[in-house]
This record gives structure tokens, C-alpha cells and sequence, in this order.
């Protein structure tokens, strides 16, 4: 276990340097080192490259890594919910109602309108109405209902989406739909410092508190007879485990977008790693779901450059092939 969480760590200091050198402008690995130990022990360098690097690339890499991570852990969290291993952050319909919002922003007011804080801001907000929504229609005397979770997180999600298709008809303005296509795709291009102080403490702390809860994870994914006889009440645990994935995923969405299929695929990368037990799936997944993600940026700034591909695209071009390939070999699941 720990040589696998070493080599994960180095091999995502790797994947962010070459991550920040990459652009339309490159910029050598030694140089991005240099660039950044002169930001943080020394007297940065005055210049094109300093700014291109510390301002443009590191905020984004860095944000890349942190939604990376949160989605993969909402990942291994909402399948754990709904004992389902083809559930990801998304059945839960936050994305749908961060959607909502985003699109009520960008159609009416404009983004720039209260400042680039205006539009995460909302989405945020939408996401957490939307998962106070689900947590209330799915929750019984008994508490929280798996069966119901799923049912609630479609129904809600189906009915945001066409209040959002409404939203984009009746706006009839092409530069805003395609502003909200973008958007619903997933992207990093408009990662801050500011927005990456505010989402990064957020993330971390949840991933933590997961950490320390993942001894119940592992009973409740027994059963809620097993977990009630382990000393642990099903219900209230599923919904701790409800609200952090719905904090983790809200905050992702509300500055990137909804960049899917990172938390279907990379918890089951991980089980096949170290097994299936939540103190190793959780810190793990957190790492690969940071690579899996910034390597799939490189890819969306690179692949057409000058242009920009949403990330959105590739993380669903290598989803949706294991999520396939998922159903088949859990059909009995799925169709219970």
C-alpha cells in the first residue's frame, strides 16, 4: 500500500509539471521547477514565463488535480451508497441542479455581470438545493433510503434537465447556449487562484473526513442488517456519506462543470489495486482520479490547439467504454 500511494504521489508531481509546461507557449520541465521553487522559497522572476506559469497554468493544474480527486472519491462514496458498482456522483442529480443554475446565470444576468465568482457561485448553490431535495424525498422514518437515493437523484435530475433545455429555448441566444454547452461538458479554462483557495480547503477536508469514516463504509457496504449489528445506524451513516459526496461533487461542478464518468471508472481502477476495503480505496482514489484528470486536460488543451476541447469529452471517451463493460458483467445488479 505504501509504495502504491508513493509512486501514485510521484508520478502526480510528474504529470503536473509536464502539465504546467504544455501550451501554446512550452516551456521546459527544469524551467517550471525553477519557475515555481522561486515563487514559493525565493524572489520570483520577473517575465513572460513567470506569469504564463504561476498565474495561467499552476491554478489550473492544480484545480485539475483537486476536481479529480473529489470526483473519484464521490465516486467510490455514491457507489457505496447505493451498493451499485455502476453509480457515480452524477445519479444523484447535483449536476443537473448546478446545471440549472449555471444556465439561469449565463442566460440571464451574463457571467460577468457580478464578477467571474458569480457563475461557480450559483452552481454551487444549485447543486446543494438539488442534494437537500434528493436527501428529503429519499429519506423515510427509518432514514436514508439506497433505493430511494437512486430513484430520487434520477427523477430530480430528469426533471432539472428539461427545466434547463426550457431555460436555453426560451433565452434563444446562440453565444449563451454555446457558453452553457461548454460549461455542461466540463472545463478547466477558467481556473483562478481565488476560485482554487476557496474549493481546495473544501475538498481536502471531505476526502480527510471520508478517510476517517471508512470503517463504516466498509460495514455498511454488508448490508444494513451487518452494518445495525456492527453498531452502526444505516441510516444516518448513509446520509454523513450523502452530504460529503454532494459537497465534493457541487464544489467540483461549480468551477469546472460537469466532467463525468471520473467517479464511475476510477474507483473500480483502484479496487483492482488495493483491494476493496475504504481506508486504501479512498486515499488512492483521490490520486488516480488527480492524474486521470489532469492528464485528460493536457489532452483538451493539446488535441486541437489553438482551440480548446471541453475535458468533459475525453473523461466520457474512456467512461463510457468501462461503463459498458460494467453493466455487462453486473447485469444482475443493475436490473435489481
Amino acid at each position: 500500500m505504501a509504495v502504491i500511494v508513493l509512486g501514485l504521489v510521484v508520478a502526480l508531481l510528474f504529470v503536473m509539471v509536464i502539465s504546467v509546461g504544455v501550451g501554446a507557449v512550452s516551456i521546459s520541465p527544469d524551467d517550471v521547477v525553477n519557475l515555481v521553487i522561486s515563487r514559493l522559497f525565493g524572489t520570483p522572476e520577473a517575465g513572460s514565463l513567470d506569469f504564463i506559469v504561476w498565474e495561467l497554468r499552476v491554478p489550473r493544474v492544480l484545480q485539475a488535480a483537486v476536481i479529480g480527486a473529489a470526483l473519484a472519491v464521490a465516486g467510490a462514496c455514491a457507489q457505496n451508497l447505493v451498493r451499485n458498482p455502476i453509480a457515480d456522483p452524477y445519479v444523484l442529480g447535483l449536476s443537473s441542479g448546478a446545471g440549472v443554475a449555471a444556465v439561469a446565470v449565463i442566460t440571464g444576468v451574463g457571467v460577468t455581470t457580478f464578477g467571474v465568482l458569480l457563475l461557480p457561485v450559483a452552481a454551487f448553490l444549485g447543486a446543494a438545493v438539488t442534494g437537500l431535495l434528493v436527501a428529503a424525498t429519499a429519506t423515510s422514518r427509518w432514514g436514508l433510503s439506497a433505493g430511494r437515493l437512486v430513484l430520487s437523484g434520477v427523477a430530480i435530475g430528469q426533471l432539472l434537465a428539461g427545466v434547463m433545455s426550457f431555460l436555453l429555448i426560451r433565452a434563444g441566444n446562440s453565444d449563451a447556449t454555446q457558453q452553457v454547452m461548454f460549461w455542461l461538458l466540463g472545463s478547466l479554462s477558467g481556473a483562478q487562484w481565488r476560485l482554487f483557495v476557496i474549493i481546495a480547503p473544501v475538498i481536502i477536508i471531505a476526502i480527510l473526513f471520508v478517510t476517517a469514516i471508512s470503517g463504516r463504509l466498509d460495514l455498511m457496504s454488508l448490508g444494513d442488517a451487518q452494518a445495525a449489528a456492527s453498531g452502526v445506524h444505516p441510516g444516518r451513516s448513509r446520509f454523513l456519506v450523502f452530504a460529503l459526496a454532494s459537497l465534493m461533487t457541487g464544489a467540483a461542478v461549480a468551477v469546472s462543470g460537469a466532467i463525468g464518468f471520473v467517479g464511475l471508472i476510477v474507483p473500480h481502477i483502484v479496487r483492482l489495486l488495493v483491494g476493496g476495503m475504504h481506508r486504501r480505496v479512498v486515499p488512492v482514489a483521490a490520486l488516480v482520479g488527480a492524474i486521470l484528470l489532469s492528464l485528460a486536460d493536457v489532452a483538451a488543451r493539446t488535441l486541437l490547439a489553438p482551440s480548446e476541447l471541453p475535458v468533459g469529452i475525453f473523461t466520457a471517451a474512456i467512461g463510457v467504454p468501462v461503463f459498458i463493460l460494467l453493466m455487462r458483467r453486473n447485469s444482475a445488479t443493475v436490473l435489481a
